[in-house]
């Protein structure tokens, strides 16, 4: 039987996650220490850990099928590449920074200036909207520090909660894009293993409902369902049962967690009572 081949990131958060959602989604993977490659016991299908810059190459040669990379890293390198599924973890923005102490407010006013970068194709693509030019420095690592030692006015480089920034007395002035992880596939995949992606992409579709999602039990009294069903449509229509209290009934629905309070705050505006909200691991649609 032939076997999915997907790449993640060697180690990191992106590497964390990517792991978590793929024991989410019922796949066990035997991943010893420092091992490049591992395989799942219990679907058809090999991991490959690699470093997240060369992954884009890997996809494009098929030595992997398909990979769990961030959105950043495609945009650089590998935009010819096609995005089966967000991801909606490992969110990062590729944003502009200067010294605390710059009067610069804007990638405008870097025209002419030098950059810091490791993503240069990133830069250079939105230069050119803009009508720009600048100096790039390309860095592979440690692009806070050009600032402070003489090296660039500003820098560009990914930035998850701006810690780092704070840190090397930097601050971010324009994001250029918004990144998630993302799955990605090959233009070289077979038709056996894109049958192989069709299930892993149903699976992931599955957990990422549920993580968007809540289980929503109530009691609620008779002459107040009609307006609770407005606030609860649940996935098709809400279940409701008859209760032994006369007059009431117990409505079991689906709310998505973004909007839990106020929903809770209309339901209980509407009389519901015992409100129970639960996690939902897995959402079949």
């Amino acid at each position: 039987m032939s076997k999915l081949k997907i790449a993640v990131q060697k180690s990191g958060r992106l590497n964390e996650d990517s792991m978590k959602i793929l024991k989410e989604i019922g796949i066990s993977v035997d991943n010893g220490k420092d091992q490049l490659k591992a395989s799942a016991r219990n679907f058809p299908l090999e991991v490959f850990y690699l470093r997240n810059g060369d992954i884009p190459q890997y996809l494009r040669d098929g030595v992997v099928d398909a990979a769990i990379i961030g959105e950043n890293v495609l945009i650089e390198k590998g935009n010819d590449l096609k995005i089966v599924e967000r991801l909606g973890f490992s969110k990062c923005k590729v944003s502009i920074a200067v010294p605390k102490s710059s009067k610069a407010k804007s990638l405008k006013d870097l025209d002419g200036k030098r950059i810091a970068t490791s993503y240069p194709n990133t830069v250079n693509q939105f230069l050119e909207k803009a009508g720009l030019k600048a100096n790039l420095h390309i860095i592979n690592g440690s692009v806070e520090i050009a600032p402070n030692i003489g090296l660039a006015d500003g820098i560009c480089d990914i930035v998850s909660s701006g810690s780092t920034l704070f840190k090397n007395g930097l601050k971010e002035i324009e994001v250029l894009l918004k990144s998630e992880a993302v799955l990605a596939t090959s233009p070289m995949i077979s038709e056996e293993n894109q049958a192989l992606i069709d299930k892993l992409q149903f699976r992931l579709k599955s957990v990422l409902k549920g993580r968007e999602s809540k289980y929503i039990l109530l009691n609620a009294p008779n002459n107040k369902l009609d307006e609770i069903i407005r606030i609860l449509p649940g996935m098709n229509s809400p279940s409701i049962l008859p209760l032994a209290r006369e007059g009431w009934s117990s409505m079991h629905s689906v709310i998505d967690k973004n909007d839990f309070w106020n929903i809770i705050d209309e339901l209980k505006a509407n009389g519901a009572e015992g409100i129970l909200v639960c996690p939902i691991e897995n959402m079949v649609l």
